[in-house]
């Protein structure tokens, strides 16, 4: 009985032998999405010449060779790191599927979008702030981030002919103009907040005091386009 026993087991060894070893795949999108994450931080936080390769790695608890084995060298990463943060924007704002709102709300949603987008989301604006700083020279080299601004610069001009067309926007009003408008008056409130904190005598990140500022962003906006 014994011996049955030994002469199956052995037998089924070897038939488990010819089989083929399952393997499982390598996950590397993992990993550079760790990767990204991690670098996003330090970029934010130090900038492009202030941040170490080997911060980044300690952060996303992965090994230094690996981040030049996806990107290349620092300044890639830096390169992927502005194309993520960017397309994170455009993806968002994309799923506000603003052209199925009426004018008006389509703008208001816009500049809260914008208000909301910055402050939910300091690193952009800090990494925005570095890329500036470096003249845009990272961003022009990105064939991704020339198309996803040009595929997202229409936008405003969209709201605004639809606006005309129904009488609720007067005419005539640039585009360009307008979307940096919004844009401003969002942005200067993040990035200036601690000096105008005590300019102005007031603190500028209490919930009140966010909240009348983005009512009076909206209200800025819709006095601009309003009919004459």
């Amino acid at each position: 009985m014994t011996e049955a026993r030994s002469a199956l087991t052995q037998e089924k060894s070897a038939e488990a032998q010819k089989l083929p070893r399952r393997r499982h795949p390598r996950r590397p999108d993992l990993s550079q999405t760790r990767i990204l994450e991690a670098a996003v931080v330090e970029f934010a936080a130090n900038g492009l010449a202030g941040t170490r390769v080997e911060a980044i790695a300690e952060r996303a608890e992965i090994n230094k060779r690996m981040i030049y084995q996806y990107f290349g060298s620092k300044e890639l990463l830096y390169q992927a790191v502005l194309e993520k943060v960017y397309q994170d924007v455009w993806d968002a704002e994309a799923n506000l599927n603003l052209d199925q709102l009426p004018p008006r709300e389509a703008l208001v949603a816009l500049v809260t979008f914008v208000w909301t987008y910055y402050l939910q989301h300091p690193e952009f604006i800090t990494i925005l702030n570095s890329e500036n700083q470096l003249k845009a020279v990272y961003f022009r080299k990105s064939r991704l981030l020339r198309e996803g601004a040009a595929n997202s610069r229409p936008l405003v001009d969209e709201i605004l002919r639809r606006g005309e067309a129904e009488g609720t926007f007067r005419t005539g009003i640039d585009p360009v103009q307008l979307g940096l408008t919004i844009t401003s008056i969002c942005y200067y409130y993040f990035t200036n907040q601690a000096t105008s904190s005590i300019i102005y005598g007031q603190r500028m990140t209490t919930r009140a005091a966010l909240e009348q500022r983005l009512a009076f962003n909206i209200e800025t906006v819709l006095a601009i386009v309003a009919p004459l």
